[in-house]
């Protein structure tokens, strides 16, 4: 692909802005951990929803839709569509008590909710598993599509892009902390959907497609364009194929599996933001704004470029004839989209390419932010160097920052594609997600139980991913599930209890309320404390608005879909569900969004 001078310039532009932004919010950066990680818990619902989008547009997440049409059709999203159910009951229940617990990172939860060595041993453990490993997981499966980029568009080897494009984003992270991301990701995330939208656009109008109407009569494209997966359950490939990309992600996977950026009740980079905000409300709407821009905004151009590769690229061996110098295990399904974009003219190939990589620094400065902020405030803070002044932390974040780097390019060399990462990333999380879910609400839960729940999901995922097991994913999926189900609710109902003391000190700051903190508060009182507390809580309104929102944002994908596809009759059915969700959702706005810090 031949870049022009005015692709340079334009992508010149953006580099030197990112580094200036570093600059800038480094000296405010400097002055504590807390604004450091937390940019000063001044964000605003906009801002902070905007970087959270930005995070989960990484330089993959186009290279993953793509890989999906092309193998499964458009139906093959629901693998990620799915996950929109866990984003809106954070909405719903759970962003108004991150933010009223008041802590720096979501690993400082576990000393607030549990108690003793076992809660300091899952803070740490938590935060090497997630801040160290977990989090170079996902940077490297971000940097493998940043690599098949830059080796189509910049000719770029491997080593090439991880040190620049990785370099850049290292210095302007390390240099200003979350704020610097907060403001990149700004402009970072408008910059990758004009690429995006141009790029279809563009694609649309060439004369192997020859528009909307065309593209989809393509005998290859037709056959991949529905929004359901063809339910057969009569044979053992349609049953797999059902079972995977809607049964089990709708059933199962959006409460059971634990994803970055779709945990259940929220946490990582997600709950770090909510915690950054300037008050309740500001992080419940931050967490509303990232679902419905994530899931209902900004699909379609990848979904479109997907079906329109199907033309241009048919297989393959297609892939291998256009690109010949490309090296044999970077050719997969996933390729297909930087393959398309070879095709734009001076000027919005420059925009593209900005966009890509705007969206590659987007998700690493997240990653490498919130990776470091566990591994300061919760392992060297925590553990190795208590009594730290706050620039000595803020010097610790920058060195782990350049480390954590480093590792996500060796790993990153070592992963032949984009879904090779994100089948392992959510096996890993398999089984975990319901005790995230029930831990606020329910006092049985204890530290031996999270810490069970962690160590038998990544074993179990780790062994059938080594082993190769011929077992389909939905099956693996509930054998990790079930597994672990039991072993962590063992542990729970066997282990030992949480003290009083801090069961009553959680109550009393989070004031989570519902029958399964009934017996903590109702001692407590018996006992003269907790009596401003009540058992109470709005799971009716909360739960309301969580429906009324998948509605509403499930029903904007949907008519976007169906205006694309020229069916406007169902356009218009979709349209009238947008608006009753919005209605019902403002209906319940301020029950669910209630209260100051």
């Amino acid at each position: 692909m031949q870049l022009h001078a005015i692709d340079w310039v334009i992508l010149c532009v953006f580099f030197i802005f990112t580094l200036l932004v570093g600059l800038v919010a480094s000296r405010r950066a400097s002055q504590s951990s807390s604004d450091y990680f937390l940019s000063g818990r001044k964000g605003t619902w906009w801002l902070l929803g905007t970087s959270m989008v930005a995070t989960t547009f990484a330089a993959d997440t186009p290279m993953l839709v793509t890989g999906l049409v092309r193998k499964h059709g458009v139906a093959g999203n629901w693998l990620w569509w799915a996950f929109l159910l866990t984003g809106m009951l954070t909405v719903a229940v759970y962003a108004k008590l991150w933010r009223r617990a008041g802590i720096v990172t979501d690993n400082e939860f576990y000393e607030l909710r549990y108690g003793g060595s076992m809660a300091a041993a899952l803070r740490g453990f938590r935060a090497v598993y997630l801040g160290l490993i977990f989090n170079v997981i996902v940077m490297a499966t971000v940097s493998v599509a940043a690599i098949k980029i830059g080796r189509i568009m910049f000719n770029f080897s491997p080593m090439q892009t991880l040190l620049i494009a990785g370099g850049i984003t290292v210095f302007f992270s390390a240099a200003g902390g979350l704020t610097s991301v907060l403001v990149t990701d700004f402009v970072m995330f408008i910059v990758a959907m004009v690429g995006s939208i141009g790029a279809a656009a563009w694609l649309l109008e060439q004369p192997e497609i020859g528009g909307l109407s065309e593209l989809f009569s393509h005998s290859a494209v037709s056959a991949k364009s529905s929004f359901l997966p063809a339910i057969d359950f009569s044979t053992t490939a349609g049953l797999d194929l059902a079972m995977t990309l809607l049964v089990i992600p709708l059933s199962v996977q959006w409460w059971a599996a634990w994803y970055p950026g779709a945990e259940p009740g929220g946490g990582g980079y997600i709950a770090q933001r909510m915690m950054a905000a300037k008050n309740e409300r500001h992080a419940t709407g931050a967490t509303l704004l990232f679902n419905a821009a994530h899931y209902a905004l900004r699909p379609w151009p990848w979904i479109l470029i997907g079906l329109m590769s199907l033309v241009i690229f048919p297989d393959l061996t297609s892939l291998k004839t256009q690109f010949p110098g490309v090296e044999e295990q970077l050719i997969q399904d996933d390729l297909a989209y930087p393959a398309m974009l070879h095709r734009l003219p001076a000027g919005l190939l420059g925009i593209v390419a900005t966009s890509l990589v705007a969206a590659y620094m987007s998700t690493i400065s997240t990653h490498l932010n919130w990776g470091s902020s566990y591994l300061v405030n919760d392992i060297w803070l925590r553990f190795i160097h208590p009594t730290a002044n706050q620039r000595q932390l803020v010097n610790v974040g920058r060195v782990t920052t350049v480390v954590l780097m480093l590792l996500a390019a060796w790993l990153a060399l070592q992963l032949e594609s984009v879904l090779d990462g994100f089948s392992l990333l959510l096996k890993v999380g398999f089984g975990t997600g319901l005790i995230y879910l029930l831990r606020w609400f329910w006092w049985r839960i204890n530290a031996t139980s999270e810490i069970v729940a962690m160590v038998v999901s990544v074993s179990i995922a780790t062994g059938l991913h080594i082993s190769k097991s011929t077992l389909p994913d939905w099956q693996q999926f509930l054998v990790i599930v079930s597994i672990t189900t039991v072993c962590w609710m063992s542990a729970a109902l066997l282990g030992a209890q949480e003290s009083p003391t801090t069961l009553r000190s959680f109550c009393e700051r989070i004031r989570p309320g519902g029958p399964g903190w009934r017996k903590v508060v109702a001692d407590a009182q018996a006992e003269g404390q907790l009596s401003n507390i009540s058992s109470g809580w709005n799971l009716k309104r909360e739960l309301t608005f969580m429906v009324a929102g998948c509605i509403a944002i499930y029903a904007a994908l949907f008519c976007s879909g169906y205006v694309l596809y020229g069916r406007y009759w169902e356009a218009g059915i979709a349209g009238a569900f947008i608006a009753l969700g919005t209605v019902v959702m403002a209906a319940n706005w301020r029950a669910v969004a209630s209260g100051e810090a």
